[in-house]
């Protein structure tokens, strides 16, 4: 505490009230609202600035320990208004920070074949899971609800598969691949509207393939809205390349590993939860895929 106050009295700011709020403290003092936070080793800002996006909490200074932030008051606001505006922010944040990179098979080859394994572990956990279930003469609630809806797992397994073929062959000819700096903690909470929509929590924000931050945001809120509409947003602003969209789809149907909680209640509700998911996700997918089929019928 006594090293936030020292970086208070720098400019000239005495505290009268500290509010904890996670990783931050909001702290009213004698000149309005601020936002104090300890730093990490992540100096995103000033690659944003030098990319002329600004829509984040403006830095008011900072000393070894902590950073000094301007505090946004937000206006209270539909969640799904909220959330096109984060996905609208999104799509501006990785056209303002694209670039293209040299890169050699290899690369691809390293994606390609830790996805395969990837798959293939979750076709040989669920084959050994399912085996052992099968032989019980009383299932669990929690064996019961998996045997119900073993299908939908290997179908996605499948679908994974099938279409990280497609990938590969799309991509091992290319030597240019396309990358963005990416917030890589996208959530509803993590969009602060006011006057301008603003961008928090950048902490963990890296360079990579823009279809991670729509990937995280999908496993996020999936089940909040539709993600169609969202998605389509997004590509209004940033049209994804074809592979990587395939590579999108698959990362969203590989299934989830289902694993046992300590009470089978809380399995129950887990597993219901992701399966739900395996559902939605199969839909959303299939959806794209008839769509982008009638299309080059048309």
């Amino acid at each position: 505490m006594w090293k936030i106050k020292d970086l208070l009295n720098e400019y000239d700011l005495k505290a009268t009230r500290y509010e904890n709020n996670g990783k931050v403290t909001i702290i009213d003092t004698n000149q309005g609202k601020y936002v104090v936070k300890k730093k990490n080793n992540n100096d995103i800002y000033k690659y944003l600035n030098a990319r002329s996006f600004t829509y984040y909490p403006k830095k008011i200074g900072e000393d070894d320990e902590y950073i000094l932030s301007e505090y946004i008051e937000p206006i209270n606001m539909p969640a799904e208004q909220k959330m096109v505006d984060l996905i609208e922010l999104v799509a501006l944040l990785h056209n303002k920070t694209t670039f293209y990179k040299e890169v050699d098979e290899d690369n691809y080859k390293e994606i390609y074949e830790n996805l395969n394994q990837d798959i293939d572990y979750l076709k040989h956990y669920y084959d050994d899971l399912i085996k052992v279930i099968e032989t019980k003469i009383y299932m669990s609630p929690a064996e019961y609800l998996l045997a119900r809806n073993i299908t939908i797992i290997y179908e996605a397994i499948f679908y994974s598969k099938k279409q990280l073929d497609k990938w590969y062959q799309l991509i091992k000819e290319k030597r240019k691949q396309r990358f963005v700096v990416l917030h890589n903690n996208l959530e509803l909470s993590h969009l602060i509207r006011s006057k301008y929509p603003y961008l928090i929590s950048w902490d963990k924000a890296s360079i990579g393939m823009p279809i991670y931050d729509i990937y995280h945001l999908y496993q996020k809120h999936y089940y909040d809205f539709d993600f169609e509409s969202i998605f389509n947003i997004y590509q209004s602003h940033y049209p994804l390349l074809e592979e990587e969209k395939v590579l999108f789809y698959i990362l969203i149907t590989m299934p989830d590993k289902l694993t046992f909680e300590k009470k089978e209640y809380e399995t129950v509700k887990k597993w219901s939860k992701q399966i739900d998911k395996m559902y939605k996700t199969s839909y959303y997918v299939s959806l794209k895929s008839s769509k982008g089929e009638k299309q080059k019928t048309n």
